[in-house]
């Protein structure tokens, strides 16, 4: 089966606002079998949004858009493409009720505006929306007995659209060609899914009612995605280590992919058919045999969730001494679900001054080394395992730039201290990256060295 997604919204195409939808919904499709094949997104004018939806039904058995189904004057979809399948909008009395409902239940008026959202096109199923007012529509487009209409390039350049292929948004008349069963391949329907855009509706809706739809609809063939993320080690080495022990199992049809990810690189594993789920544990057992050292979780695991519960099983406790960082160590490892049980707290030092006050951090240290260097990197460790009586106790200090850097201490010179019941090691890194990247980087360093420490 070919899926298509068109993601429509000048807010995309502009920049203002991060397109999560391609992540979720493809994530969401693979785990029912059905791999994406194409993927758009497109700004909310009529000619981009039929000519998208018009493409991709030419190809795809299953088309989902999101966005334009609101009720202000760029929510355009929903009339766009009834317009584009030649059917009518008709007035939905259960939409009409859900809204006046929703606008009740919080002691609002219901605005005007709303009332386009309660048109439909006909004949299609309708999805009301639990955390809003517009609703998700789906339309099984059929091809032949004269249900579309075909309209060659030159008619819909030269000649004046019917009325059921006119496009009059935004105040700008459009011709559209619509679509004949010539122009699909088969067979000879497919379903195409109208979503809202803001991802707090999209996703309950796509939960409820299109899962269902899919799994009624459509066949979904076996696929199995397994992801082992791995840190401490580059993506080129990753493929040199693992490459040949896969290779037999390559030749079978395992899928073999590598992401890299600022402090990690991850290897996904993929396989479809009757023996995806043999192919795909075979290959994760050779991937762990060879690179188990430097595998800290799979699929949507985070490294600190690791180390948190590494914590936890071993009734050891953690504080962290932050400088470089800036309180992000502090903000991953708090994320963790029962971080409580084991982080005691944490000291952003980020002044020499906090650094000597709250961490006990010599003023002559620092006036011989330096801020960023090994000896306040050790210090800075030892004042926190002894400020909050802690089990493990991190530090990190480094130059995140662009400026501040000499020829003895670069941009993007780290060093991360590590004390424990054995005593306090240091290590010295060069992180080259912008600030933010090079703060998520050094985080990462960190936790991964402490995973290994407390799982040792």
């Amino acid at each position: 089966m070919r899926v298509e997604i068109v993601n429509t919204g000048s807010e995309l195409m502009l920049g203002r606002v991060l397109n999560t939808h391609q992540q979720w919904l493809c994530r969401r499709l693979a785990d029912l079998g059905h791999v994406v094949t194409r993927q758009v997104a497109i700004a909310d004018t009529g000619s981009e949004i039929q000519q998208a939806v018009r493409e991709a039904l030419g190809r795809a058995d299953l088309i989902i858009t999101t966005g334009g189904l609101g009720p202000t004057s760029d929510d355009i979809t929903r009339e766009l493409i009834a317009e584009l399948l030649g059917k009518k909008l008709v007035k939905n009395p259960a939409v009409l009720a859900h809204i006046e409902n929703f606008f009740a239940q919080r002691g609002r008026p219901r605005p005007q505006k709303t009332d386009v959202e309660t048109f439909v096109p006909e004949g299609s199923e309708v999805f009301l929306n639990p955390t809003g007012t517009a609703p998700g529509l789906a339309v099984k487009v059929e091809a032949g007995g004269g249900k579309i209409e075909d309209r060659n390039e030159a008619a819909r350049v030269n000649s004046s659209p019917s009325p059921r292929c006119e496009s009059a948004s935004n105040g700008e008349r459009v011709g559209v060609r619509c679509l004949h069963s010539s122009f699909f391949h088969p067979p000879s329907s497919r379903w195409l899914i109208m979503l809202p855009g803001p991802p707090r509706e999209l996703r309950p809706l796509f939960d409820a009612f299109v899962v269902p739809l899919i799994k009624r609809e459509f066949v979904g063939e076996i696929f199995i995605c397994r992801t082992l993320l791995t840190t401490g080690i580059g993506e080129s080495r990753v493929q040199e280590l693992i490459e040949a022990d896969l290779e037999p199992l390559v030749k079978l049809g395992l899928g073999v992919g590598y992401c890299a990810r600022p402090g990690a690189v991850d290897v996904r594993l993929t396989a479809s058919g009757a023996e995806a789920q043999k192919l795909v544990w075979e290959a994760e057992a050779v991937v762990l045999r060879i690179m188990g050292a430097y595998v800290f979780g799979f699929d949507d695991d985070e490294i600190e969730n690791s180390v948190v519960q590494s914590l936890v099983a071993r009734k050891k406790t953690l504080a962290l001494a932050e400088s470089c960082t800036g309180g992000l160590l502090a903000h991953r490892v708090t994320n963790v679900p029962g971080a409580s049980e084991v982080f005691l707290g944490g000291v952003v030092s980020y002044a020499n001054g906090a650094k000597e006050k709250f961490l006990g951090v010599q003023a002559e240290t620092l006036a011989r080394h330096g801020a960023v260097s090994e000896a306040v990197a050790r210090e800075m460790a030892l004042g926190a395992q002894k400020q909050f009586a802690s089990d493990f106790a991190v530090a990190v200090t480094g130059i995140a730039g662009p400026g501040g850097g000499t020829p003895e201490k670069p941009v993007g010179t780290v060093f991360i201290a590590l004390a424990s019941a054995a005593g306090v090691e240091v290590k010295k890194f060069l992180n080259v990256w912008e600030r933010e990247t090079f703060k998520q980087v050094t985080a990462t360093q960190a936790l991964a060295w402490l995973r290994l420490r407390v799982s040792a």
